[in-house]
C-alpha cells in the first residue's frame, strides 16, 4: 500500500510531534544499462541514499534535537531503526521518528498538527468538498458518515490533492503526572489516493482500533499501579497551584515518553510490527483487476455481499458502549461465511475429496449424478449427511460450479437440521434427523454417506473414495429428470468427454452458465420489469430456446436463476423504466 502510518502525540511542553513512522519502500525498477564503463562506487552512493531515511536528516539539526522532550523523542538520533523486508514482493518497511525524505517529512508534520488540533469534530468533513465526495460514490461517504469522529477521540477523514488525504485515530492514553490525568495520541495513515484510503476505512479502524486498545490496557496497568502508591489527585488537591510551576510539581516529569507510560520493554519494535503488517496487509486485500468487458453477475453479486459484510461489522463495531450489541447466530455467520469456496481451500481440506464435477460424476455414477445435478439446477435443497465434513464440504465446492453465485446459500455442516429458505445446500451430521414433511417433499434430496467395512486390508488411499464410502440418494421427487434442462444435457456432454481436460471443461461451465444467465436477464426484463402476458413471454421463451423437449425444466431453471440476479442489475432496470415513462408522459 503507498502509505505511511505515523503515530503522533500532543506535548505539553512543545505541542503536536511526530513520535513513530512506518514508510513502505518499494524496490527500485530496473533500468537499461547505460553505455560506458561503470563508474567505481556508484552502487555504494545509491545504497547510501537508500538508507538515508534511517539516519533522520530530515531532522538532524542541532536546534530540532534540542526542542524535543522525554515526550517527544521515541528513538534516540543513534538508533539505526527498523526494517522488515517482504520477501514474496522485496518491498521494504522502514520505522523511525521521522520519514526519510524532506517532503514527506513536511505531510506528516501537517497531519499530526491537524489530527491533534482541528480536525476533533464531524463538521470538518466540508473539508473535503462535497462535489468530490459525490464523486467517489455512495457506499464510500456511508464509510465515512458510519463512524466518524463524534469529538476529540475516534476516527476522522480530512486533506486535499497536495498534502495527501489522512485517516487519523485520535486516543487518550492514561498518564498520572499529566494534566488531566491523560495524554493525547493520534495514528495517521496518509496517502495520495483518496477513494483507496476510503475503501479501506472499515479494514483500518477495525485493526487501528485493536492496537490503540492494547496501549490503552497496559498504560492503565501502569496508571492503577501508580495510583496505589500515590494518588495524584490527592496530591494535587493539597497543594498550592500555580500554573508557572505545575511541571514542577511534577518532579520535573511534565513529559513522559510512551515507554514509560506503558512500561513495554519492546514497544517501539512491536507497533513496527502491526504498522508493517496494516501496511501490507492492507495493500494486498484491495487489488486492481484487468476486467474485458462488463463484470459478470457472479462478480457484482460477490462485490455486494462483500459490501454488506463490512457493513455489518462496521455496525456492530459501532454499536460498542451503546448497550448490548447484537451478534449473529452461528448458523447466520456460517452462512454469511461460506457463500463461496476457492481453491486455496478447497485443497486445504484432510482427507477424501472430491477433486471436480467429472470425480463427483465416476464417484456417484451417472445416473444419480444427473439426479442430484437436477435438484441442484431446479433449486431445491441438497443435503448431505455423514461422518466426514471435509468430503461433505468439498462436495458441495462442486457442485456449487453449476450455479450463479447469488443462487447458492450453503451451511457446510451443521448439528441440526435448516429450513430450506436458508440454505439450498446443507451438510448434516449421521446421527440428523430429517423431518417428514422434508422427506416427503419433491423439493429435495438427501445424500447419506456410509461408512464401508472394510475389516483388516490394507491401508486405502484418499482418492479411492468408494473403497471407503457409499453413497445412497433419495427424494421424493417422481419427475423424470432424463429429459432437461437443456443446460444439464450440454454440461453431461462436456463431462463425459475424457478428450477434455478438467480445465477445459470448467471454461465449458462457465460459458455455458454466462448463456443462460443473458437468457434469464432477458426473461426478467420481459416478464418483471415490463409486465408482459403469457402469450409474448412464452414467444420470447421460443426465441432463447428454452422450448421444446424440457421446457417445464427450462422454465423452472430460468425463474429460480432470477433469485441470482444482483441488486445493482435489477435496480437498473428499474430506475429505467421509470425514466422512460417519466419522458413519455412529458
Amino acid at each position: 500500500m503507498n502509505a505511511l502510518v505515523a503515530l503522533c502525540h500532543f506535548c505539553e511542553l512543545h505541542g503536536p510531534r511526530t513520535l513513530f513512522c512506518t514508510e513502505a519502500v518499494h524496490p527500485p525498477s530496473p533500468s537499461p544499462p547505460q553505455p560506458g564503463p561503470a563508474i567505481p562506487g556508484d552502487r555504494d552512493r545509491e545504497a547510501d541514499r537508500e538508507g538515508e531515511g534511517l539516519t533522520m536528516r530530515a531532522n538532524s539539526s542541532a536546534t530540532q534535537r534540542a526542542d524535543m522532550c522525554e515526550g517527544c523523542r521515541s528513538l534516540p538520533a543513534s538508533h539505526p531503526g527498523f526494517v522488515s523486508v517482504d520477501s514474496e514482493t522485496g518491498i521494504r518497511y522502514l520505522s523511525h521518528q521521522h520519514p526519510r525524505q524532506q517532503q514527506l517529512f513536511s505531510v506528516v508534520r501537517q497531519a499530526c498538527v491537524r489530527s491533534l488540533s482541528c480536525e476533533v469534530c464531524s463538521h470538518q468533513l466540508i473539508k473535503l468538498n462535497f462535489i468530490q465526495i459525490i464523486c467517489i460514490c455512495v457506499i464510500l461517504v456511508y464509510y465515512l458518515l458510519l463512524q466518524v469522529c463524534p469529538g476529540r477521540e475516534g476516527p476522522i477523514f480530512f486533506g486535499d490533492e497536495q498534502h495527501g488525504f489522512v485517516f487519523s485515530h485520535t486516543f487518550f492514553i492514561k498518564d498520572s503526572l499529566a494534566r488531566g490525568f491523560q495524554r493525547w495520541y493520534s495514528i495517521v495513515v496518509v496517502a495520495m489516493d483518496r477513494i483507496y484510503l476510503i475503501n479501506s476505512w472499515p479494514f483500518l479502524l477495525r485493526h487501528l482500533r485493536l492496537t490503540i486498545q492494547s496501549l490503552q490496557n497496559t498504560a492503565l496497568k501502569v496508571f492503577d499501579s501508580e495510583q496505589c502508591v500515590c494518588p495524584q489527585r490527592a496530591v494535587r488537591m493539597n497543594s498550592a497551584f500555580s500554573p508557572a510551576v505545575f511541571p514542577h510539581q511534577r518532579s520535573g516529569n511534565a513529559a513522559r515518553s510512551l515507554t514509560s507510560l506503558t512500561q513495554h520493554p519492546n514497544l517501539w519494535a512491536s507497533l513496527h510490527s502491526s504498522f508493517s503488517w496494516l501496511l501490507k496487509a492492507c495493500g494486498s486485500r484491495l487489488t486492481e483487476k484487468l476486467l474485458e468487458g462488463a463484470p459478470t453477475e457472479d462478480t457484482l453479486v460477490l462485490i455486494e455481499r462483500q459490501t454488506e459484510q463490512e457493513e455489518e461489522m462496521s455496525g456492530w463495531e459501532g454499536a460498542e458502549g451503546g448497550g448490548s450489541n447484537p451478534q449473529p447466530s452461528q448458523s447466520e455467520s456460517v452462512q454469511a461465511k461460506d457463500f463461496q469456496f476457492d481453491d486455496t481451500r478447497q485443497e486445504d481440506l484432510l482427507g477424501p475429496k472430491f477433486k471436480s464435477l467429472r470425480h463427483l460424476r465416476q464417484v456417484l455414477g451417472a445416473s444419480d449424478f444427473r439426479q442430484l445435478a437436477w435438484h441442484v439446477l431446479m433449486g431445491n435443497q441438497v443435503m448431505w449427511r455423514g461422518a466426514d465434513p471435509g468430503l461433505i464440504q468439498s462436495a458441495f465446492n462442486v457442485l456449487k460450479a453449476l450455479l450463479p453465485v447469488g443462487c447458492v446459500r450453503a451451511i457446510p455442516y451443521s448439528p441440526h437440521y435448516e429450513e430450506a429458505y436458508r440454505c439450498n445446500f446443507l451438510g448434516l451430521s449421521p446421527d440428523v434427523p430429517i423431518p417428514a414433511h422434508v422427506s416427503s417433499s419433491e423439493f429435495s434430496v438427501l445424500v447419506d454417506v456410509l461408512n464401508v467395512e472394510r475389516g483388516c486390508v490394507n491401508h486405502v488411499s484418499d482418492d479411492d473414495i468408494l473403497s471407503l464410502y457409499q453413497f445412497n440418494i433419495s427424494s421424493a421427487n417422481t419427475q423424470a429428470t432424463d429429459k432437461g434442462p437443456t443446460l444439464l444435457n450440454k454440461m453431461e456432454v462436456a463431462l463425459s468427454n475424457e478428450n477434455l481436460s478438467v480445465e477445459v471443461v470448467s471454461l465449458c461451465l462457465l460459458c455455458l452458465k454466462e448463456e443462460w444467465m443473458n437468457k434469464v436477464k432477458v426473461l426478467f426484463k420481459f416478464s418483471k420489469v415490463d409486465g408482459r402476458g403469457k402469450e409474448d413471454t412464452q414467444k420470447v421463451l421460443a426465441l432463447l430456446g428454452a422450448t421444446g423437449p424440457g421446457e417445464e425444466d427450462n422454465v423452472r431453471l430460468l425463474k429460480f436463476w432470477m433469485t441470482g440476479l444482483s441488486k445493482l442489475y435489477k435496480s437498473h432496470l428499474m430506475t429505467a423504466v421509470r425514466v422512460g415513462e417519466r419522458t413519455l408522459s412529458q
